[in-house]
């Protein structure tokens, strides 16, 4: 569970880069590195619920039935 941890760190920072910070640095632009962050979290968000959800228990199961 760390990884889901880690991907919404990445979209909080993100966000906070991208609508609030409005400081300049010659060379890079903050609102795009912020919107860059706030993608990859959202993949990791994602690919973090994907590999919970192999693992859940309310997924697809063959059941075989024995008929005597």
């Amino acid at each position: 569970m760390p990884a889901m941890g880690l991907s919404l760190f990445f979209l909080a920072i993100g966000a906070i880069l991208a609508f609030t910070v409005s400081a300049t640095v010659s060379g890079a632009a903050i609102p795009t590195i912020g919107v860059i962050l706030m993608v990859v979290g959202a993949i990791g968000v994602l690919m973090s619920l994907l590999c919970v959800m192999s693992f859940s228990p309310w997924g697809n199961h063959d059941h075989v039935d024995h008929v005597r």
